[in-house]
């Protein structure tokens, strides 16, 4: 565990790093550590090599590399990063993300189940 500040409070925390099925809903793995860790660190541990299509948020962007040796056959289906052009964030990639996160959206609710 770690400590880490929300607002100002003060809290001990653990992450839960998991793999999901999304057509099942069923748990295929899980890694728990310290709040104070990266995302992108234990992105190959949930994987398990089988996966058609690998969704994640923003802290997974740019990991093409790391998921194509872990799951060569897998679709890299990871939120992008927006930019914004003049001001203006790119239209196309708030598109392309919010599809992908209705499919993420069914993974969290595993993760509710989970805590």
């Amino acid at each position: 565990m770690h400590q880490v500040a929300k607002g100002k409070s003060w809290f001990f925390c653990m992450e839960l790093h998991i793999g999901v099925d999304s057509h099942a809903g069923l748990v295929q793995s899980a890694v728990v550590t310290a709040a104070n860790v990266h995302d992108k660190h234990l992105l190959p541990e949930p994987l398990h090599g089988e996966e058609l299509k690998v969704y994640g948020d923003c802290a997974y962007a740019g990991q093409q590399e790391l998921i194509a040796s872990k799951a060569p056959a897998a679709l890299d289906c990871t939120n992008e990063r927006v930019r914004k052009i003049d001001g203006v964030p790119e239209e196309g990639q708030r598109l392309r993300n919010r599809k992908r996160s209705k499919v993420r959206a069914q993974v969290e609710h595993v993760v509710g189940v989970v805590k």
